[in-house]
């Protein structure tokens, strides 16, 4: 066993799978680049605070989940446990509220909760998300759940669900909250779910115990209280959506993790893939940056699990890797080859080729064991002859076909026959 081990609960991407994660965080952010989405590289860590009153003080991520610590300054600081109150305090920060709206941002990478690890429930967690904020346009909410459903069909998932709800808005949720808290009062629970109905009374809905859900067969649903306003929105959302060809399911029970959604609230579930189901979900948040000391803007947004989405694809026998790490693979016999060899895989890397070489001492044997293995559809070999008469051999990998090319040429031809592959 290696004296070191990755930290519990982390997982490592290495090849050849690295090669579809990369390929899954590449799918989930294109439709958000398509839709007019700017890029936004945020703090791994952040002033424990943001999350506390962004978050919600009462939510499993701040009160259980969250790596807090000191730093030499004696400040409480925290990894990041999520994107979105990330991106409201950059875009106070910044003043990106101050020009167009909507301010329509995107991003990639870990979140960390410390959790009990299980397989798809890990304490470092890859995430793609996106923000949209200024407006409380209902064809905005419509764009971002169809953003997120173009990418899980960019990848080829099929075995994925839409949940679909309205959590309402301030006006509407008190006299909802009575109403739910009147009807636990009537149930049977122990003293941590009382304390929890105390504080978020919708947290109980989200409760997965059979025993409580028994319980809850004729619980009220936030969507049959909604006010005149936000059941406009969300008959809007809806209409907008069948525009769109997305499919959804109602969810009246839906519960996200985060205090801060109202009105649209949504999430992406995957059948096959056991208690961790969800593969992605997001909604509306407004007053969220107003509680961050910004001004009272609306916003929507989602983070969907690169993860998980991942596993969704294994699941699913889906096979969404690129093919091979490499176009080309350079094979030189001898020390005056090797010297070309080098020039020449450089070149190709200039013109967008990704190319690797035969490394060491191997002779031809051994280096066109390495090409096969590479995966590469195209050979280049260099011998003796061929440094005197500037030239190399392509071979095609596919047939074995062989021919001979000048090395003036040699870039222009390996880009045609990649282009005819479609490769390039």
């Amino acid at each position: 066993m290696a004296e070191f081990q990755a930290p519990k609960g982390v997982p490592e991407y290495f090849p050849p799978r690295s090669s579809a994660f990369l390929a899954v965080r590449e799918a989930l952010a294109h439709p958000a680049r398509c839709a007019g989405y700017g890029y936004i590289e945020l703090p791994v860590f952040e002033d424990t605070s943001l999350f506390v009153r962004g978050v919600g003080e009462s939510t499993d991520v701040v009160s259980k989940e969250m790596y807090t610590f000191l730093d030499r300054g004696g400040r409480s600081l925290s990894l990041r446990p999520e994107g979105t109150a990330g991106v409201m305090r950059s875009i106070v920060e910044n003043r990106l509220d101050k020009g167009a709206l909507p301010v329509k941002l995107w991003y990639a990478g870990p979140f960390f909760r410390a959790e009990r690890p299980q397989h798809g429930r890990y304490r470092q967690l890859q995430q793609v998300g996106l923000e949209a904020v200024g407006s409380d346009d209902p064809a905005l909410d419509a764009e971002v759940i169809a953003v997120a459903d173009e990418a899980y069909r960019r990848l080829g998932l099929s075995a994925y669900r839409l949940d679909l709800t309205s959590l309402g808005c301030a006006e509407c949720r008190p006299a909802y909250r009575e109403q739910l808290m009147a009807f636990l009062e009537r149930c049977d629970l122990d003293a941590a779910t009382r304390e929890r109905a105390a504080s978020n009374p919708l947290r109980v809905l989200d409760d997965k115990r059979e025993s409580v859900q028994a319980q809850l067969v004729d619980v009220p649903v936030m969507v049959d209280a909604l006010c005149e306003a936000c059941s406009t929105h969300y008959d809007a959302v809806r209409e907008f959506l069948r525009d769109a060809s997305v499919e959804w399911s109602e969810a009246p029970r839906l519960v996200r993790g985060l205090d801060y959604y109202t009105r649209t609230t949504f999430e992406f579930t995957h059948e096959m893939l056991g208690a961790q189901s969800g593969i992605g979900g997001g909604g509306r948040y407004d007053g969220l940056m107003e509680s961050l000391g910004g001004a009272s803007l609306s916003g929507i947004g989602f983070g969907l699990g690169t993860d998980r989405t991942l596993l969704a694809c294994e699941a699913e026998g889906l096979d969404v890797a690129a093919d091979g790490l490499v176009d080309v693979f350079v094979v030189p016999i001898g020390p005056a080859a090797r010297r070309v060899a080098v020039g020449v895989a450089t070149q190709l890397r200039g013109a967008g080729i990704r190319v690797d070489m035969a490394y060491g001492d191997r002779g031809l044997k051994g280096s066109m064991k390495a090409a096969d293995r590479s995966g590469a559809p195209l050979v280049v070999v260099i011998g003796d002859d061929e440094v005197q008469s500037s030239s190399a051999q392509i071979k095609n990998m596919a047939d074995g076909a062989q021919e001979t090319v000048t090395l003036e040429s040699l870039v222009a031809d390996v880009g045609a026959r990649l282009s005819q592959k479609g490769t390039l």
